[in-house]
C-alpha cells in the first residue's frame, strides 16, 4: 500500500532531482522510495557507513595479489597535483 509523504527539502535540491528523474524515466517518487529501501534493507544485517552506491560496488573489482593501494594513490595524486603545476 503506498502512501503519500510530505518532506521538507530545498527547492533547488528539488528542481535537480526532477531533472534527474526525468532523465532517468523515472518519477522522483520511486526514485526516493528506492533509496530508502536500500538504506532500510536487510534488518538484520551489519550496519556499515558506506552508502548503498558504494555496497553495490564492493566486490566489482579485483586487484592482483601484489597491488600497493597507497602507492597507487601516492602515484596519481603526485601526477594529478605536482606535473600540472
Amino acid at each position: 500500500m503506498n502512501t503519500k509523504l510530505t518532506l521538507t527539502i530545498e527547492q533547488s535540491v528539488i528542481e535537480k532531482a526532477k531533472v534527474y528523474a526525468k532523465g532517468k524515466g523515472r518519477s522522483l517518487s520511486d526514485i526516493v522510495e528506492n533509496y530508502f529501501k536500500a538504506i532500510v534493507k536487510e534488518e538484520g544485517a551489519l550496519k556499515s557507513d558506506s552508502t548503498p552506491i558504494t555496497d553495490s560496488l564492493r566486490g566489482s573489482f579485483k586487484a592482483p595479489k601484489d597491488f600497493d593501494y597507497k602507492k597507487e594513490l601516492t602515484k596519481a595524486l603526485s601526477e594529478k597535483y605536482l606535473q600540472n603545476g
